[in-house]
């Protein structure tokens, strides 16, 4: 399967910018996601490659085939490029069979009638769906329907395929089981695969790599690990997920650390940085798994270990969600083991904390 490549995607709508220079590339058989809140540009950006959008400015090439370059003037119409897509309602005709909906796309491409019933019959056996081949779409259910329409997408095989917030119509466990089965077909059948979601788990679980965009800009690019271990800013790590924010004032920097004296509790936080070390104003940000609560004694002296307070628990199944009373500092604090007590000690690793100007 071919890259797709993006290079300096820029669109306008009148004065507002809704994609601002935005370059990547999908690799072969590379599942890639487009995370941003609504109004990113996320959207916008598939619908480019799709076809659908033309870009004011930029580049877009799927292997050696140019879809889009507008200062050659040149760009490939949407029915011309071998990309399937489906979209967030599904767009299955509700008038047609399963069968009929799956084949439409081939009698598009004038396919032999033939060779069609057998491409459809594999198609939907593959989706699992061949028992459904003579049900209309409002005898299925919604994980039925998707399905439906990733088989018509897949149907005339595709160099490419974009989805766009596939998941957002179907409950939570239709969701997640939905997002295993995916993941599993996309990596048998070695699809190059452009995803564009809001929700952070779905980024999470099913990517290789992930565009983090706002603002019609791409804030960071990396595997879901870095991203969410690692992000750039504190936008990043806010979106990636539940996360403490505590404000300070950088107060000395040496060897790789750094003191933040912080706001709520005159309190030192020593942490590791990276070169160009941040000073002056900052945000830390840590997150909620990273935080170590314990009964045990004396800590006296401990770097980063403070008294704390419990002041609410939830159980959430797998794990424990603390808010926890710090110095006057209000933390949430996830720990797979129930804590008896409600006076413990707090600790952040000094390796727990990414350090952002303020």
């Amino acid at each position: 399967m071919p890259d797709i490549t993006v290079e300096s995607l820029s669109t306008s709508y009148g004065s507002n910018r809704v994609l601002d220079e935005v370059s990547f590339t999908v690799h072969d058989r590379e599942f890639l996601t487009l995370l941003g809140p609504s109004g990113c540009g996320k959207t916008t950006t598939l619908m480019s490659v799709a076809g659908f959008l033309r870009p004011d400015h930029g580049v877009i090439r799927c292997g050696d085939q140019t879809f889009i370059d507008r200062a050659t003037r040149t760009y490939l119409a949407a029915e011309d490029r071998n990309i399937g897509i489906v979209f967030q309602s599904y767009a299955i005709w509700p008038h047609m069979t399963v069968f009929d909906n799956v084949a439409f796309p081939l009698k598009v491409r004038k396919v032999k009638r033939a060779a069609q019933r057998r491409r459809i019959m594999d198609t939907l056996d593959l989706v699992e769906m061949a028992d459904y081949a003579q049900r209309y779409p409002h005898e299925l259910s919604g994980g039925q329907q998707q399905r439906v329409a990733l088989a018509r997408a897949l149907v005339y095989s595709p160099s490419v395929l974009l989805l766009d917030e596939p998941f957002s119509n179907l409950d939570a466990k239709l969701r997640e089981r939905a997002r295993t089965w995916l993941i599993g077909l996309q990596r048998d059948l070695g699809l190059t695969t452009l995803f564009v979601t809001h929700d952070q788990d779905e980024a999470l679980s099913l990517s290789d790599r992930i565009v983090v965009m706002n603002k019609g800009s791409i804030l960071q690019v990396g595997t879901p690990k870095e991203i969410y271990g690692r992000p750039d800013s504190r936008f990043v790590a806010e979106f990636l997920g539940r996360c403490n924010v505590l404000s300070g004032e950088v107060s000395h920097i040496s060897g790789g650390t750094a003191t933040v004296v912080l706001d709520t509790a005159p309190l030192p936080l020593t942490l590791a940085v990276s070169e160009p070390a941040p000073s002056g104003r900052v945000d830390v940000v840590v997150r909620p798994e990273a935080v170590v609560l314990s009964e045990e004694g004396d800590v006296a002296g401990r770097p980063n270990t403070y008294p704390a307070k419990v002041t609410s628990t939830a159980y959430l199944g797998d794990h424990y969600l603390y808010e926890v009373d710090c110095a006057g500092m209000s933390l949430s604090v996830t720990q797979t083991e129930q804590l008896t007590g409600t006076e413990l000690n707090l600790h952040i690793p000094r390796d727990a904390g990414r350090i952002f100007p303020a």
